[in-house]
């Protein structure tokens, strides 16, 4: 039996093709270019890819573009020639999300009790996961942000209190890429505080919208720092997230007044081997923008900091992945050199066993920043706290050897090869003969 011919391709017309996605469009809207794209794509091209042009025609887009004008027409000529071509419809759009429907959840989450509260959030987080446009509409609307951080404060006292909880890394790992919406219809032990986290991380908020949260609640990064002990790794994270972005937004004179519990908490979290990569290099971000402010490096040290970083260096900071590699490293690096400042950070890092060699390391090791600070570093304890003890030490676990590498090699910058070779200057008493150095490095030594 012969087999039937296999029905033509159906040819689409060009004009129902998005320019963007290049697929039928399922929601077209209109620039004031005159152009009309899906209405995804050019929400994407607009609001996450952060582009301020109509992709055609190159034309700078207007603020009427952010709420661009749907293409009702298109939409039901595309509608009517998927029903002539047998091809699926697409269902009719909703309409889209405004800062009038944002308000009037968080209005009536405000008047009502708990279960008003968690029924906003299940509605607030349908409308952020469904668009990077809903998203800036719950940005921009009056008092939403504020409604959820007020969440997140309400329930960070009595969360507070308890100990972060174990768990693999792959777990928490995987935790992190839930929605805020997953978070609040998960299983059971899902708090609403959780899920207020959530979606503000979601929002991705403007520095404005920060310096505006700030400004109406001097509490905002005490909570964060709450936050920092909740049991889920996942709020830990979300929390590393949101306090790495209000600290940028901070004046630099209000840096100074960071409390020991926010600082302690951004310890912790720096030295838990069971938080994903990011979390622990979001930590070490935020204490490189703490320590040089006032009396932080040394509440940095009294929590432990130069022991965490120590061991980072140590297991994975100059090459390992499993902590964000060499990256982490060299923020590690930075975080040392800035502790190094302080009499007590010094003494910390003489006083841990692999401190100085771990340091040393780094700086043979690490990119030219890395380096800089670790040679930094190592130059504040030969210069402040070289004690014969110490001196000894340097020898035997081979600061002074790499420091002749530095000055040999000269790779890694003039600035780190110098401070190299005024330390072995500075020491050539006690190092220059010693028989810990080999032959052709003792050759070598500068004069």
């Amino acid at each position: 039996m012969e087999r039937s011919p296999a029905p033509a391709p159906v040819e689409v017309p060009k004009f129902f093709v998005c320019p963007i996605s290049l697929e039928v469009m399922r929601d077209p809207v209109t620039l004031s270019s005159g152009i009309t794209y899906d209405r995804d794509s050019i929400e994407r091209w607009v609001f996450t890819d952060g582009h301020g042009d109509c992709p055609v025609t190159k034309l700078p887009l207007g603020a009427g573009d952010q709420e661009p004008t749907p293409n009702h027409t298109l939409r039901r000529l595309i509608q009517a020639w998927c029903a002539a071509h047998a091809v699926e419809r697409f269902p009719t759009p909703r309409p889209p999300v405004d800062a009038d429907r944002v308000a009037a959840v968080v209005d009536a989450a405000r008047k009502g009790g708990r279960p008003e509260e968690l029924a906003a959030l299940r509605d607030l987080a349908d409308i952020i996961c469904e668009s990077d446009r809903n998203r800036r509409c719950v940005e921009g609307a009056p008092g939403a942000v504020e409604f959820l951080v007020s969440v997140v404060k309400k329930h960070a006292a009595s969360t507070s209190s308890a100990k972060p909880s174990g768990g693999s890394r792959e777990e928490s790992a995987h935790d992190v890429q839930e929605s805020a919406h997953d978070v609040l219809e998960s299983s059971k032990g899902t708090s609403p505080e959780e899920a207020a986290l959530s979606m503000l991380h979601s929002l991705k908020l403007s520095e404005e919208t920060l310096k505006r949260i700030l400004e109406s609640s001097d509490d905002l990064v005490d909570t964060l720092a709450s936050v920092l002990r909740w049991p889920s790794h996942r709020a830990r994270t979300y929390g590393m997230h949101l306090l790495k972005a209000a600290l940028a937004a901070v004046q630099p004179s209000r840096l100074s007044s960071a409390s020991a519990e926010l600082i302690e908490g951004v310890v912790r979290v720096a030295a838990d081997r069971a938080l994903p990569p990011k979390a622990v290099k979001l930590a070490l971000h935020v204490l490189c923008r703490l320590c040089p402010w006032g009396r932080n490096r040394i509440k940095a040290v009294e929590a432990g900091a130069m022991a965490a970083l120590v061991e980072l260096l140590l297991n994975e900071g100059c090459g390992g992945s499993t902590t964000g590699g060499k990256r982490a490293g060299e923020l590690a690096a930075v975080a040392i050199d800035h502790l190094c400042g302080c009499a007590e950070g010094r003494q910390e890092l003489v006083a841990h066993p692999a401190g100085l060699a771990a340091v040393a390391r780094a700086a043979t090791r690490l990119s030219p920043t890395g380096t800089e600070s670790a040679v930094r570093a190592l130059h504040a304890v030969a210069r402040h706290s070289a004690t014969p003890a110490v001196l000894q030490e340097m020898l035997a676990v081979g600061v002074v050897a790499r420091l002749l590498y530095l000055v040999q090699a000269g790779a890694a910058g003039e600035r780190p090869r110098e401070r190299a070779r005024e330390m072995l200057k500075m020491h050539a008493r006690v190092w220059r003969g010693s028989p810990c150095l080999a032959s052709h490095l003792a050759s070598s030594y500068p004069c």
